[in-house]
């Protein structure tokens, strides 16, 4: 079997390491606080790219090799990395060769699909706070050059799987305050969503629309949003990190971590596939985060669609060796069938660590295919 860049890359890279056991890491801290911000947002592109059979059979063929090897872990990791990150990585790329569940058999994407053929890149927040995101953190020319420079770090890295780049906008913000409705969330008004939509056209983006419930619920939430949806160019992402329901009924957003069940993405899911269905749509991606296993509920009754691709995304902060724990743990060991890996500028460096590289991502199994940088 001829193998990918990637693959070699996996299989045969610089610093080899004896995988040895430590201390299990501990959760991500609680990360996206949000604001109580007032707020302000047409052509279509059909996103198109390598043929999706050739995409998926590659795919999967690299995950069943990966899993099939018993050499020992190989990694590179640039200078200044700890023994500790290094091992994390190591063990967390072992632990993906073995991981039951992976390549996830579901259903073959249809045309259209982004995933796996591409790899998507984004840029997360909201641009009525610096405190949410790259998205509000910088002028729009500066943060677009800043995702321009991203998007060639990981072209580079990994040039099987062209970058899909993408603006991720948070259109319902989880709110410190219940407001006149009593539902701890804010909805971003038509101009703000139209104006990050323009941005994302200026750089062939994608964009993502996340909802935040707070104490409202995706039955209520996603509705309003369909009009965007039903553009081939706009996505979905849900947050159950403030979806306060089930045993966080009646708790603040942001005083402890939501939670969702395997339902409430189905139902997400459904509305989505039938949107792709009567509208004849290329499929939709639906992201969803998580960083702590209580987050999401019954994992393998997650239903897939031909016209849904569902990325579980590893949403928490914290050093190298932490984050590749959490992959491990949350991500890898709960196959679904994507999977995403969230980097934050600050959070991840503020004692010190350099923000983790495209080259030390594609090394984990599986690598992830969706990338927000917040």
């Amino acid at each position: 079997m001829k193998m990918s860049s990637l693959l070699k890359a996996q299989l045969a890279l610089a610093a080899l390491l004896t995988v040895a056991a430590c201390k299990p890491g501990e959760k991500v801290p609680l990360i996206n606080t949000s604001e109580a911000d007032t707020t302000e947002a047409e052509s279509a592109g059909v996103v198109s790219g390598p043929s999706v059979e050739e995409a998926v059979a590659a795919w999967d063929s690299s995950l069943e090799a990966l899993r099939a090897d018993t050499s020992a872990v190989n990694i590179a990791v640039p200078k200044g990395r700890t023994k500790r990150d290094s091992i994390s990585l190591a063990r967390a790329i072992r632990y993906g060769r073995r991981a039951p569940g992976w390549p996830v058999k579901g259903p073959t994407p249809k045309a259209g699909a982004i995933l796996p053929a591409k790899r998507i890149v984004a840029f997360y927040g909201n641009p009525l706070s610096k405190r949410m995101g790259v998205l509000g953190e910088y002028e729009t020319e500066e943060m677009l050059r800043r995702l321009d420079k991203e998007v060639a770090q990981w072209n580079a890295a990994d040039p099987d799987h062209p970058v899909q780049p993408a603006l991720h906008l948070v259109a319902v913000v989880a709110q410190g305050a219940a407001g006149k409705d009593g539902k701890w969330r804010t909805r971003m008004d038509s101009s703000l969503i139209e104006k990050v939509y323009k941005w994302a056209q200026s750089r062939d983006a994608i964009l993502f629309l996340d909802i935040q419930t707070g104490w409202s619920t995706y039955e209520q939430e996603l509705p309003r949003l369909m009009k965007w949806l039903e553009r081939p160019n706009v996505h979905l992402g849900i947050d159950p990190e403030f979806n306060m329901h089930g045993n966080r009924e009646g708790v603040r957003p942001s005083a402890k971590i939501g939670t969702l069940d395997a339902r409430d993405v189905n139902y997400v899911s459904g509305e989505l596939a039938k949107l792709v269905r009567e509208k004849n749509l290329p499929p939709k991606v639906l992201v969803v985060h998580r960083f702590t296993r209580p987050m999401v509920t019954n994992h393998r009754n997650i239903k897939l669609d031909p016209n849904v691709q569902l990325v579980m995304h590893m949403d928490g902060w914290g050093g190298p060796w932490l984050k590749y724990d959490s992959y491990k743990d949350y991500i890898v060991q709960e196959p679904v069938q994507y999977t995403g890996f969230k980097l934050f500028y600050h959070n991840d460096t503020k004692k010190g660590d350099m923000l983790l590289t495209a080259r030390e991502l594609v090394q984990l199994v599986p690598a992830p295919l969706y990338i927000q940088y917040q």
